[in-house]
């Protein structure tokens, strides 16, 4: 009981690094398959929810083991909740695998997905920690592939990837009938085939121009006034390389430009002397003692738009219920004090082009880029900075997100760090720039813009819609084959 077990756990251990910065994206096609066939041959539901915990808490304690030591404490209690996330599919893989049959493979196939996506749409819940860790995600590498973003978002590369999980368990469980083990082989292969197709088919979008990003990553500096000082010092050496946008990460300003009138004539000067617009992030208190994260878009004549961080990470920038649990910044690394959060998107016109903004944790979720791309932006720009996590994994799987918006929202993305690794792909998601986070200095990216609306910008989250329907009607279909049954007795 205790070998599967910790098999279970370290099923689940290897299929995250499948995700940077290990990257092993290929182990995702076929990562499930052995916790399938470890579910498929429990003798119990009791054993089944079991290794389905042990398999999910070894998965996330490797992906976010970069997240444990800040939690404290707290970081048992963390594992212990976490690894319930997965139950809800192992519960569903036993009831359909243990006794194979041609129907159950092909229920299999349809409800096993549903299940996983169902379970990442609710896990990513803004204020449960974001879309971090989808299985879907793990393909920003496979360019052919992950263009089935732009039909229907991270979720159904979830579905896909689980279908062809689940198509190579039945093909390798022992003991099934050959149809049936033809038809999870033959399901698997088709998936895989069809998913490449489409990808290797779809036309280029039509380029409007390009635009010059150039980005400021200056990694760790203490202090607020050392950390403005480093960034204008390597704003300055982008003299002469003609960027339409500088843009500094996240928390790049810890002064109130509005209380602090030198700060303020040293933004504009910069913008002047650099000849481009400046997009700065500031992070301090204002004269109400509000402290809100801000993209400030300035030019030599002051600032003239901003946006105000809307998605804040849990704990990390507020306490959800602080009156409650407010007691947690003591004991962990919690945010003191909860920053404002922003009341909807904003769009800032730089030399002729629109741009999206977007700060950190924000560039987790695909409904805002779709909700930028529907405001036809030409391109989005993130603002982040890893301090916290840094040397990490965090780094590698931020900046593999922009990938992934990308290719959803139709519009090229960049991301710039203050400590991190910054990235800009094209609306295919192909990489243009990957600055690594132990490298400090300015960069220039030429990216390529273009606009199309894809499938996933129009209809929205249609897949995790579509796998809540297929989970209802299986499980409706469950309870009153169980009434009867219990009629007939």
């Amino acid at each position: 009981m205790w070998r599967s077990r910790l098999l279970a756990v370290a099923i689940g251990a290897c299929l995250a690094l499948a995700f940077p910065a290990a990257d092993a994206w290929w182990w995702a096609w076929a990562g499930l398959v052995p916790l399938l066939v470890l579910l498929a041959r429990a003798g119990s539901w009791r054993q089944a929810t079991w290794l389905s915990w042990c398999a999910c808490a070894g998965f996330f304690t490797t992906l976010h083991h970069w997240v444990l030591p800040f939690l404290g404490v707290f970081a048992p209690l963390a594992v212990l909740v976490i690894g319930w996330v997965w139950v809800p599919f192992g519960l569903a893989a036993h009831a359909l695998l243990r006794r194979v049959t041609l129907a159950r493979v092909l229920t299999a196939l349809l409800v096993l997905p549903s299940v996983w996506v169902v379970t990442e749409a609710l896990r990513s819940w803004k204020h449960l920690g974001g879309a971090w860790g989808l299985l879907g995600a793990a393909q920003w590498r496979a360019p052919a592939v992950l263009q089935l973003a732009a039909l229907g978002g991270v979720w159904l590369l979830s579905f896909v990837l689980v279908a062809v999980n689940t198509g190579l368990a039945v093909a390798v469980l022992p003991g099934i009938g050959r149809r049936a083990r033809l038809a999870g082989g033959g399901a698997a292969v088709a998936l895989a085939v069809l998913a490449a197709g489409y990808g290797a088919l779809r036309p280029e979008p039509a380029v409007t121009g390009v635009m010059r990003v150039a980005g400021v990553q200056p990694g760790i500096v203490p202090g607020p006034e050392r950390r403005i000082a480093e960034h204008l010092r390597l704003t300055r050496e982008l003299a002469g390389r003609e960027p339409d946008v500088i843009v500094w990460g996240q928390s790049s300003v810890g002064l109130d430009p509005a209380r602090r009138p030198d700060v303020d004539r040293r933004l504009r000067a910069a913008a002047a002397e650099a000849g481009s617009d400046l997009l700065v992030n500031v992070d301090a208190a204002d004269p109400s003692g509000r402290i809100a994260k801000s993209a400030y878009q300035y030019t030599a004549g002051g600032v003239v738009n901003t946006y105000v961080k809307r998605r804040l990470a849990p704990f990390g920038e507020y306490i959800p219920l602080r009156p409650l649990l407010g007691w947690v910044a003591g004991a962990t690394e919690a945010a003191e004090r909860d920053r404002v959060t922003g009341d909807g998107p904003a769009v800032f016109e730089v030399a002729g082009r629109r741009v999206g903004p977007l700060i950190s944790y924000e560039s987790t979720f695909p409904d805002l880029r779709r909700e930028l791309a529907r405001l036809e932006v030409d391109v989005t720009i993130t603002q982040g900075s890893l301090t916290t996590f840094h040397g990490s994994w965090a780094h590698a799987q931020q900046a593999s997100f922009e990938a992934l918006r990308a290719v959803e929202s139709g519009r090229p993305a960049v991301l710039v760090e203050l400590d991190g690794t910054s990235a800009a792909f094209d609306a295919r998601g192909r990489r243009l720039a990957w600055v690594p986070h132990d490298r400090r200095g300015a960069f220039v990216v030429e990216v390529p813009l273009s606009r199309e609306t894809t499938p996933y910008v129009r209809l929205g989250d249609w897949v995790p819609a579509l796998a809540a329907g297929v989970v209802a009607a299986a499980g409706l279909s469950c309870a009153v084959r169980r009434l009867r049954h219990k009629n007939q007795d």
